[in-house]
């Protein structure tokens, strides 16, 4: 119909996150952490991330998470174990359609 606001569903199944397991020294960063999970669960997008529920990492995991939307992670969502950080990061990049970095 026409006039309807539909949400363009995203190419992308699942995205891998990199951001700090700090809260960023501007709030700006908090806001944008919780922005770019409430706009993957907008777009029907699952979350890859490795690092554990702090900080910039726990702002967006905990929005997707609420959102109801599927994550592989340390602490929330799905869990896998892996032996060493070049591994882990393989199979982030292995989980992940593509990457967002986020400053902070």
């Amino acid at each position: 119909m026409e006039g309807e606001n539909k949400v363009k569903e995203s190419k992308f199944k699942s995205i891998c996150v990199f951001c700090g397991s700090s809260q960023g020294r501007k709030s700006s960063y908090q806001e944008a952490a919780i922005e770019l999970g409430n706009e993957l669960v907008a777009k029907n997008i699952d979350l890859v991330y490795g690092g554990g529920s702090v900080g910039l990492m726990g702002l967006v995991s905990q929005a997707v998470h609420d959102g109801g939307r599927h994550l592989t992670g340390e602490t929330v969502g799905e869990v896998r174990a892996v032996a060493d950080m070049h591994q882990r990061k393989a199979e982030m990049a292995r989980q992940s359609d593509a990457f967002i970095a986020l400053p902070g």
